[in-house]
């Protein structure tokens, strides 16, 4: 593609002096190893650096973004745009060629109950078992090794890639994509203790429900409810290796990044942001727009929206960056303290002879 038929089909402008001669747009790259023939975006003010050393053809960037300062490059072209990175997916979609990852229809190896109702073009792969009673729909792929338990419920236009597990009775919805080695609805985790000092299991008796256009990564596990539902709303997006306990909700729009853990019976509101290794304890509520900073431990509730944290347990993100930075200047205080308190004694000695 021509640059300007990017920029018009992206709806952008484009600035540069040398249009009439660059070369086509081959492929997209990152903006420290893209050349000749690539396109690029700058979205991230620290990548800025690069525009200067980048041997790109031409750069998607803000509107906002003052070019002047990049006069001196006059090879360089620049398509502007309302949001780079959105842009950039686009053309990266349209420039890079999809691989078909299923094979169309049913392997011969795979198992499906009689009583199963498939849905039409689905595409099941080698070794899945498709248990009875449930119900997979139209156009949705589902992976070598795959197994859907006995009443479960898969909707039109999911993609389950290989070695997806989901138990009896679980609904997923549509356009849901779960990734490798995921596992939905296993037991959560309750046991009673009892008076000799072992643990009886309670009966987990309840099942995960998950919304349309929800996205799940690998080898992340989703537990169901103990009794009622542990229930992912529409447009949640889950990183790979997250733990998300019984009776857990999760509000639309919400994403959660790897390795975090949520306790059970603990709610979620809507277009939150999860950071990686995030902890949260369990019958807790969070509200709506709120972000949790890396590392961070919930263990109350937060009810204000639109506010960031950070720590563990944490507190507001402002705060606990204060507090933080000002442990990092307690080994140097503690000398000081001790220097001081060395001349205190020296004096009341001096005052004691006196």
């Amino acid at each position: 593609m021509t640059i300007q038929e990017i920029a018009d089909w992206l709806e952008g402008e484009v600035v540069g002096e040398k249009i009439d001669k660059a070369p086509d747009i081959l492929r997209v790259a990152k903006i420290e190893e893209a050349d000749s023939g690539s396109l690029t975006f700058l979205a991230n003010p620290k990548y800025e650096k690069f525009i200067n050393s980048t041997r790109a053809t031409a750069v998607l960037v803000s509107r906002k973004l003052d070019l002047n300062k990049y006069r001196d490059r006059a090879s360089l072209i620049f398509i502007r745009v309302d949001d780079p990175y959105v842009a950039f997916l686009h053309v990266l979609k349209r420039l890079t060629p999809s691989i078909e990852l299923f094979e169309k229809g049913i392997h011969a190896s795979a198992v499906i109950s009689p009583s199963a109702a498939i849905g039409q073009n689905v595409s099941i792969g080698a070794y899945a078992v498709i248990g009875s009673n449930s119900k997979v729909g139209d156009n949705t792929k589902i992976g070598a090794g795959c197994v859907v338990g006995n009443y479960a419920q898969i909707g039109s236009d999911c993609t389950l890639y290989p070695n997806v597990v989901v138990y009896h009775q679980c609904m997923i919805g549509q356009r849901v994509i779960i990734h490798a080695g995921a596992v939905i609805g296993s037991d959560g985790f309750g046991f009673a203790p009892k008076p000799d000092g072992k643990f009886e299991k309670i009966p987990q008796l309840g099942i995960v429900v998950i919304g349309d256009d929800v996205e799940i990564g690998a080898n992340t596990t989703i537990d169901r409810a103990t009794m009622g539902d542990t229930h992912l709303h529409n447009g949640v997006k889950i990183d790979n290796l997250v733990q998300i306990a019984h009776n857990v909700v999760i509000g639309e729009n919400t994403v959660i990044a790897a390795q975090a853990g949520i306790s059970g019976s603990t709610k979620i509101g809507k277009n939150c942001m999860l950071a990686g290794q995030v902890g949260i304890a369990g019958h807790i509520e969070i509200t709506d727009h709120t972000i949790i900073m890396a590392q961070s431990g919930i263990h109350r509730n937060i009810e204000e929206q639109g506010k960031s944290y950070f720590g563990s347990p944490a507190d507001e993100a402002r705060k606990a960056q204060r507090v933080y930075a000002a442990m990092k200047m307690l080994p140097d205080m503690i000398r000081e303290i001790g220097a001081i308190q060395k001349k205190i004694d020296a004096l009341e000695k001096e005052l004691l002879k006196k």
